[in-house]
Parts: structure tokens; C-alpha cells; sequence
């Protein structure tokens, strides 16, 4: 299974932020639609991501003063992605090897979703269960 048809029947915009945006303002966004990441866009392309491990990481070595910093200046770049046609056992396998949670999905250059581990965690279990099932059902009828 890919990328690309884990994300085909998603709906909605992706919810990103610019580079030049306030760590205050990233912060509430995070806060406001309960989520933990933001893809952080520059000139239209991925710049890096802004990550609640960012905020922490930040107000350890800064204080509340980082949060007049601009995203830019904190958040963790390169961003780490995958394209649509990746698999989601190498993606998992790419955040585990690379301990991070979230993924931008870029196609030629452009951002056209953010998964999540949680989202690949999910698929995976999903999968598990139908398999299982499969095999009850298969041990049942002979």
C-alpha cells in the first residue's frame, strides 16, 4: 500500500503555516484545530516543520521569549518527506529510523498532504484486524 491511496479519499485542506508567522501564532494554531505539527511553507515550498517537540525544545533554551521568535528560526529543516508513492511500511520505517512523527507528502516540488504516525499506525492496525479476520473466517469454513 502507498502513500498516495492511504490519502486518496482524505478531504480538506492541508493545515500549514508560513515561515514568517510568530511562534505565538503557530502555537495557536496547534492549539486551535488540536493537531501537533505544521508543514511551515516558504515560497511555496516546504521549508521544514514546526512540531510541539519545537516549542518544548525552544522554551527550554529561550524562555517565553521564544515566542516572538519567527517559525522560521525554530522550526526543524530540512523537513523530512516521502512522495506519494512511498509505502507505508518505508514510511513507518523512516519515521522510526529518523524519530520524527510527521511526514509532508510532496509530488513534484509541491506539499499534497501530511501524514501523521498516528494515520500509518492506524492503517497498519486496520490491516492486522482484516487479516486476522480473514483467517478466522478461512479456519471456520474448512
Amino acid at each position: 500500500m502507498t502513500i498516495a491511496r492511504l490519502i486518496q479519499e482524505r478531504s480538506g485542506a492541508i493545515i500549514s503555516c508560513d515561515a514568517s508567522i510568530s511562534v505565538a501564532e503557530a502555537v495557536a494554531i496547534l492549539a486551535d484545530r488540536r493537531i501537533g505539527a505544521l508543514p511551515v511553507m516558504q515560497e511555496g515550498r516546504v521549508a521544514g516543520i514546526f512540531s510541539e517537540r519545537d516549542v518544548v525544545y525552544q522554551l527550554a533554551a529561550h524562555g517565553p521569549t521564544m515566542l516572538n521568535k519567527r517559525v522560521g528560526d525554530v522550526m526543524t529543516s530540512p523537513a523530512i518527506s516521502v512522495d506519494p508513492q512511498t509505502g507505508v511500511l518505508d514510511a513507518l520505517g523512516l519515521m522510526t529510523r529518523r524519530r520524527v512523527r510527521h511526514l509532508p507528502v510532496v509530488d513534484d516540488g509541491q506539499l499534497t498532504d501530511f501524514v501523521s504516525i498516528g494515520d500509518l499506525v492506524k492503517y497498519r492496525i486496520d490491516n492486522i484486524v482484516a487479516e486476522a479476520e480473514a483467517m478466522r473466517s478461512y479456519i471456520q469454513s474448512a
